[in-house]
């Protein structure tokens, strides 16, 4: 039997396990990815990427790749509500993209997830390190004080393999999760869903109420998501097994009546791709963690789609558990950072998966009726800004020295994202000139540790004298132009003062900061808590 050693085995090959497997390779760990399907999703199950995966995504290098497969965000961010998506009683409201867009150099987007998981497995596969591999099933996995021991097939012939640690990110029906014992939290399925995906010639009878979601009181209430909004869309709906509903009674002829009455054309020549059935759920894991197996998306947190959360909270996932690896294998970090993990996502895990349930609320009573069009618009459209939910998110953790400053506390924490540089906060978006060129703070933090700070602060020369394993770049910015990088708004935004300066982690969170004279031995102090050492 083949034996195939790695740093990381990733189980799973959607958009979570693909972005565990691109961290790893930025942070210089070899890793083995096993899909059992033999593709890419050829089904769009989610379709919103929240502003802080597209800020990943914008350091990955693929931005300009997603936005091409994906929707222009003017013709897409915007949801509607109505009887059928042509009845005169159709709203519609678009994203607020001009009020939220400050807060980042770039902003949510619309690429559905089989056109980005096929970017996002090319950019997994061209990089150092990493090993995909497709229609390929784990089917045992142990593991000792060393590391763990999987065992995968493919094409009848059995691999051993032999990894520190491995990411489970195969699906709220997590067979990894299961064999560890591991339950879930929350309360029962919402409801049996059916997608039903359809081509129909609808576009220009849409151009005055393009949507990304559609809310839709017909015959059979329903949502109806656009795919390409042009040629191809997707109608959910539900049916009660208590009732003697099932799936198989969601025929050809029925999935066509019910599209025929979501878009209000009785005649409409519809053409059906494919029926999809699921369950709408919202639970949380009751461990992200066990020993050197950890929990990652869906198999650790599964939210209703209202909102589009799911995919983007693992992505956050893999973001944040990544790094912790590497600096646990190479640069000298104590196993209490590992714990981390799930000191850090378990409450992002369940708050998001809690507010995707308040979504679901908001349809439940919209499609029984008891509220009224005006008001379901109000609700939804409310729901759609989320920059509180997706930026505003704080770690408290070991891994974060707190400087005594208090969060935020906006009225609307979903809705409002206030930036910080708080400790445990992402580090906010600052526009810098670099010469000549318009960079983001975002666009000058590496893979490793970067210390933010005024220039000629002696703040840099600290960085090099931390610890040769840890990566510790830094960036000076000065506020007349005297350096490389300059802002004469970025001290105040990141609270440093004239010679203070931040720790930015690898996953773009803030770990500590300071106001105080530059000191390598403070500098050292802060990188050894920040990694449990």
């Amino acid at each position: 039997m083949n034996e195939v050693e790695v740093d990381v085995l990733v189980v799973g090959g959607g958009p979570v396990g693909l972005s565990a497997s691109v961290e790893a390779s930025r942070h210089g760990l070899s890793s083995l990815l096993v899909e059992r399907h033999a593709g890419t999703s050829i089904f769009p199950k989610a379709r919103l990427m929240s502003t802080r995966t597209m800020e990943l995504v914008r350091a990955w290098g693929i931005q300009d790749d997603v936005e091409r497969v994906g929707l222009p965000r003017e013709e897409s961010l915007a949801v509607g509500v109505g009887s059928s998506l042509l009845a005169d009683d159709f709203h519609h409201e678009v994203a607020g993209i001009a009020s939220d867009a400050p807060h980042s150099p770039t902003y949510s987007y619309i690429c559905a997830q089989d056109k980005f998981e096929v970017v996002l497995r090319a950019l997994a596969e061209s990089q150092p390190g990493a090993d995909v591999r497709f229609s390929t099933t784990m089917t045992e996995l142990t593991q000792d004080a060393s590391g763990v021991r999987a065992v995968v097939e493919s094409g009848g012939r059995s691999t051993v393999v032999r990894a520190r640690h491995a990411v489970a990110a195969d699906g709220g029906r997590s067979g990894v999760r299961a064999a560890l014992g591991i339950g879930v939290e929350g309360p029962p399925p919402l409801g049996h869903m059916v997608s039903i995906m359809f081509e129909a010639d609808i576009a220009h009878l849409l151009r005055d109420r393009m949507c990304a979601l559609y809310f839709l009181r017909s015959a059979i209430p329903c949502a109806v998501e656009a795919v390409d909004n042009d040629r191809r869309w997707i109608v959910q709906t539900g049916y009660d097994p208590a009732e003697g509903g099932s799936v198989e009674d969601f025929t050809d002829e029925f999935c066509v009546e019910i599209v025929r009455a979501a878009v209000g054309l009785p005649d409409l020549d519809v053409t059906l791709i494919g029926v999809s059935p699921w369950l709408q759920q919202a639970v949380v894991a009751e461990r992200f963690r066990a020993d050197r197996v950890f929990l990652a998306g869906d198999a650790a947190h599964v939210s209703t789609p209202q909102g589009g959360f799911g995919m983007n909270c693992g992505i956050q996932d893999a973001h944040n558990l990544v790094w912790k690896l590497a600096a646990r294998l190479g640069w000298g970090a104590g196993e209490a950072l590992l714990d981390s993990y799930a000191a850090e996502r378990h409450p992002i895990g369940e708050r998001t998966v809690e507010e995707s349930l308040r979504n679901a609320l908001i349809t439940f009573d919209m499609m029984e009726g008891k509220l009224s069009m005006a008001e379901s618009l109000r609700l939804q459209a409310g729901r759609r800004s989320v920059e509180g939910l997706v930026l505003g998110f704080h770690y408290d953790s070991t891994a974060v020295v707190p400087d005594g400053t208090p969060a935020p506390a906006p009225e609307d924490p979903y809705r409002t994202y206030v930036p910080t540089a708080r400790p445990g906060h992402r580090a906010p978006h600052v526009w810098l000139d670099r010469a000549g060129a318009k960079v983001s703070t975002l666009d000058v933090l590496g893979a490793g540790f970067t210390v933010l700070t005024p220039a000629g602060s002696g703040w840099a020369q600290a960085a090099k004298e931390v610890d040769a394993r840890v990566p510790v770049e830094s960036v000076e910015i000065s506020a007349d132009g005297s350096a490389a990088t300059d802002s004469p708004e970025w001290a105040a935004a990141y609270g440093v003062g004239a010679s203070g300066a931040v720790l930015v982690r690898p996953d773009g969170h803030v770990a500590w900061r300071t106001t105080a004279p530059a000191s390598t031995a403070a500098l050292t102090a802060a990188v050894d808590t920040v990694l449990s050492r």
